[in-house]
């Protein structure tokens, strides 16, 4: 067999109910349902292949292997081999016969990350996979046939790696039938607290500890922090949390990173709102948004809403009023009925 560990366990959901992340799901449960190439972008870190195993999920082949593929961990010469599998003697040390990782996935779902990493010589083979279903391992003959759904993974544009020909263009229009885009975690703030949550109760249970909870101070840090390691460096940070149970480690080691120049970022005036009134507000609006996001989805239901939220019924009604909730949702209902909008 191929050297590919085929993980059933599941990585980090697609958590989150920024306007980004509901509309990806969206997308996502759509594209799942017919086999179509799917190209997703994104920065490192950002999750994408968690957005290729909630496509896999939801889709007919969801009862096939999940085979996550990262190209560039894999010598170009040794990937042709482990991608397609070869035969007895093909090659010195081919002493029998292997499949490859198309072949492992054979109905189910076939994920390569980073396919900008792919060689040129290689992309051809992967170009008549995916126009017919055909393949041939290495020193074979027999022309064999996978049933795989194909998903490709980039941080990279390329577009400008087709214009530099180093990718294929007629493998670009291929792969790039469906194209979704993962955003990254500083343009979707609302969520960095979710994911705390999340990664906090996880390596809780994983470490046996429970670390004091976290304060004000450091929440309003990381839902400021700028993130360029995105979803993968706030796991780590929450990680080493629960470890140390240390806050001051974690604002140092990001702030050293804050305080680096960043270009195109102008300096703060001297009458520029400081970190503090930042980090207060940003989570403020967190909070506000899923509020609302939740009172909406239980037709504001307050008693429903409470308890989806975790917390009292007064509380609820308090932070409704603190955020002016029902005054913007009235304000929004005249404003539709005095534009004459069909509010059936």
């Amino acid at each position: 067999m191929p050297m590919v560990q085929i993980d059933d366990s599941r990585p980090v959901p697609l958590l989150g109910h920024s306007p980004a992340i509901e509309a990806l799901r969206r997308s996502a449960e759509r594209v799942a349902r017919a086999n179509i190439p799917v190209l997703i972008h994104g920065e490192n870190g950002t999750g994408k292949e968690v957005l290729s195993r909630l496509i896999h999920d939801q889709s007919p082949w969801r009862g096939g292997p999940f085979v996550p593929v990262n190209c560039p961990a894999i010598p170009g010469s040794l990937l042709e081999s482990e991608l397609f599998g070869h035969e007895k003697g093909s090659f010195t040390g081919a002493e029998s016969a292997r499949p490859g990782w198309v072949e492992v996935a054979s109905g189910g779902t076939l994920f390569l990350d980073e396919i900008a990493e792919l060689e040129m010589g290689l992309q051809p083979k992967l170009l008549q996979l995916l126009q017919d279903g055909t393949y041939f391992r290495i020193g074979g003959r027999e022309e064999k046939r996978a049933d795989v759904r194909v998903i490709c993974a980039t941080n990279r544009r390329l577009e400008e790696e087709v214009q530099a020909k180093r990718f294929r263009s007629d493998l670009y229009y291929r792969i790039n039938a469906i194209e979704l885009c993962m955003p990254p975690l500083r343009e979707r703030r609302m969520d960095i607290l979710e994911f705390v949550h999340y990664f906090l109760d996880l390596y809780t249970q994983m470490y046996g500890r429970t670390p004091r909870p976290l304060s004000g101070r450091l929440l309003h840090i990381l839902v400021m922090h700028d993130w360029p390691g995105n979803v993968r460096q706030l796991e780590n940070v929450i990680r080493q949390y629960v470890v140390m149970n240390s806050e001051d480690v974690i604002v140092q080691g990001l702030q050293r990173r804050e305080g680096a120049v960043v270009p195109g970022r102008p300096e703060r005036s001297a009458g520029a709102p400081g970190l503090k009134e930042l980090t207060r507000s940003a989570v403020q609006e967190c909070e506000r948004g899923m509020v609302a996001q939740v009172l909406q989805a239980n037709n504001w239901n307050c008693r429903k809403a409470a308890r989806v939220l975790g917390i009292s019924y007064r509380a609820l009604f308090y932070k409704i009023k603190a955020f002016r909730l029902e005054r913007a949702e009235r304000a929004q209902a005249l404003a539709l009925v005095a534009s004459g909008a069909d509010l059936k």
